[in-house]
C-alpha cells in the first residue's frame, strides 16, 4: 500500500532526509514554492494527502474540508496548540507531535537565560559599553545572586523541565517544581523538591522557569497575582509558550523592580505585530529599566543544525509509523483536549 504525505511549507532545499526515512511506500509532496499558509496548497495535493505535516501554520476545522483522505496530522515540534484538535478528533484524524527533537537545546537555552541574568553578564556588558562606560568594577544589584542560595522553580516537569532541573541542580540551585499531572514519586527519582500548589512554588522561588504546554488550563497561568507571589528580585524565564505568561504584567513587574530580570524566548504573538506589547517596545527602544535585565530571543531555543535534522527525520518516522505501522507513536489522545 502506498500512502501520500503532504508538507505544508518548503523549509529546506532538498527532501533527501525525508525520502530516506519514508522509503518507497510513501509518496512525498513538497510545495514547489514557499507558502504562506494552507490556502497556498493545491486542491489536488490536499485531496491526495493521507498525512499532513505542519511546522508553523495553524490548521482550523474549515481547512480539513480540503483533505477528504486525511488520517494523520503531525506537528513538527513539541507544541500542538496551532491545531484544531477537537475538529480532528471528530474526523478521527490522529494528531501527532515530535516531543524529543530539541529537548537538550531548549533546556540549555533556558538555563543560559537564567545564568546570564543571575550572573549579571548582560548588566555588566551593557554598563561597560555605555557612553561613557561605567567604572571598572562589579555592580551590586538584586539581579546578581549566588546559585546555591537560590531556589530554582520549574512549572511543568516533562522532558524539557526534567532536563532543566538536572542542569540547574548541577549548578548548585535548590530545585523545586510544580506539575499537578505527574504521579507521586517523580521528585524522589530526581532528588528535587515538589509543591502541591503553584502559589507554594512561587512563594519560595528566586528564579522561575516555565516548561508547560499551552492548554486552556495554562493559558494566562502566570499573571499579575502569580508574579506578586514571587519574592522581590526574582527572575522569570519562559521558553515554553508565550500566552502562558501575561506579558503586560511582566512589564509592570520588571519596571517596578519586583522582577529583577526576565528572559523570554517566546511571546504571545509571534512574530510580534504592531502595536507590540510594552515589554517588547521598551526592549527595542533600550529603555533604562530593560537594559541588562531583559533578554528576548526569537523562539530560537530549539535550534541547532542537529536539532533541525532531528525535526526532519523524527517527524517523518512519526508519520510513517502512523500511516504504515507497525504502531503509531507520539499520538496526542483526544481526552487531552
Amino acid at each position: 500500500m502506498t500512502v501520500t504525505v503532504l508538507y505544508s511549507e518548503k523549509s529546506y532545499a532538498d527532501d533527501q532526509v525525508e525520502r530516506a526515512v519514508y522509503g518507497p511506500d510513501v509518496r512525498v509532496i513538497f510545495p514547489k514554492e514557499p507558502t504562506n499558509g494552507l490556502a497556498d496548497l493545491s486542491d489536488e495535493d490536499c485531496a491526495a494527502a493521507d498525512g499532513l505535516m505542519i511546522l508553523r501554520y495553524k490548521v482550523f476545522a474549515q481547512d480539513l474540508e480540503r483533505f477528504p483522505k486525511l488520517r494523520a496530522v503531525c506537528r513538527m515540534g513539541v507544541g500542538y496548540d496551532n491545531l484544531d484538535r477537537v475538529a480532528m478528533a471528530q474526523r478521527q484524524i490522529m494528531v501527532l507531535n515530535v516531543p524529543d527533537y530539541g529537548t537538550t537545546e531548549v533546556a540549555d537555552h533556558a538555563l543560559s537565560l537564567a545564568l546570564a541574568l543571575r550572573r549579571g553578564l548582560l548588566l555588566h556588558l551593557e554598563s561597560q559599553r555605555a557612553d561613557p562606560p561605567a567604572p571598572w568594577r562589579y555592580i551590586i544589584d538584586p539581579l546578581v545572586k549566588r546559585s546555591c542560595v537560590q531556589t530554582f522553580g520549574i512549572v511543568g516537569m516533562g522532558r524539557i523541565g526534567t532536563a532543566v532541573a538536572l542542569r540547574a541542580k548541577a549548578f548548585g540551585f535548590r530545585v523545586v517544581f510544580y506539575d499537578p499531572n505527574l504521579p507521586n514519586g517523580v521528585e524522589l527519582g530526581l532528588g528535587i523538591g515538589r509543591t502541591r500548589t503553584l502559589d507554594e512554588l512561587l512563594a519560595q522561588t528566586d528564579t522561575l522557569s516555565i516548561h508547560a504546554p499551552l492548554t486552556p488550563e495554562t493559558r494566562g497561568l502566570i499573571g499579575a497575582h502569580e508574579l506578586s507571589v514571587l519574592p522581590r528580585g526574582a527572575v522569570l524565564v519562559n521558553t515554553a509558550r508565550g500566552p502562558i505568561v501575561d506579558i503586560d504584567a511582566v512589564a509592570a513587574a520588571l519596571k517596578s523592580g519586583h522582577l529583577s530580570g526576565v528572559g523570554l524566548d517566546v511571546v504571545p504573538v509571534e512574530p510580534p505585530v504592531e502595536p507590540v506589547p510594552e515589554l517588547i517596545r521598551a526592549f527595542r527602544a533600550r529603555e533604562p529599566w530593560t537594559i541588562g535585565r531583559l533578554i528576548i530571543t526569537p523562539h530560537s531555543a530549539f535550534f541547532t543544525p542537529q536539532a533541525w535534522d532531528d525535526i526532519r527525520s523524527k517527524s517523518a518516522e512519526t508519520m510513517r509509523a502512523a500511516l504504515l505501522g507497525p504502531k503509531p507513536q507520539n499520538v496526542i489522545p483526544p481526552e487531552s483536549y
